[in-house]
């Protein structure tokens, strides 16, 4: 009898614990959820702030590697960019295309890796790395490879 209530008693924990813990793939669900409205809408096709916002922790840095000299491009000026893109009736915008190749996620962290294309060129390669809060996930950096 001692062995069906363990077994009982260890049933109904992992049950538990499923049901209240989101599964890998909701998290990875979750993940691409704000790479898609944050990065791709909000930032590379200039939705703005609120978007970007919503999906970059406020600490957010690109690092930045132009002929081995490295830089930060901290949401800031990420924001800025696009808002002065948005107020130039000269900038045309083309907007661009995300093909994710593949989607890290342990525990609280996650790493994305994707291909940025704009009119079927590819322009990048990203990686971005994301922590998550109590109000959910936030892309926190960003390095890239240019094409």
């Amino acid at each position: 009898m001692k062995k069906y209530t363990l077994f009982f008693a260890i049933s109904g924990l992992l049950l538990a614990l499923m049901v209240s813990t989101p599964s890998v793939a909701q998290e990875k669900e979750a993940v691409l959820e704000v790479i898609e409205s944050a990065y791709v809408q909000g930032f590379q096709n200039l939705g703005g702030r609120e978007m970007m916002e919503r999906g970059f922790h406020p600490t957010f840095v690109m690092v930045l590697n132009r002929g081995g000299q490295l830089s930060d491009l901290p949401l800031a000026r990420m924001i800025e960019i696009v808002e002065q893109r948005l107020a130039n009736p000269d900038y045309t915008h083309i907007p661009v295309e995300a093909k994710i190749l593949d989607v890290d996620v342990t525990g609280k962290a996650a790493m994305v890796k994707l291909e940025l294309y704009r009119e079927g060129r590819k322009l990048f390669t990203d990686y971005l790395g994301l922590y998550k809060f109590e109000d959910g996930w936030k892309i926190f950096n960003k390095l890239y490879h240019q094409h």
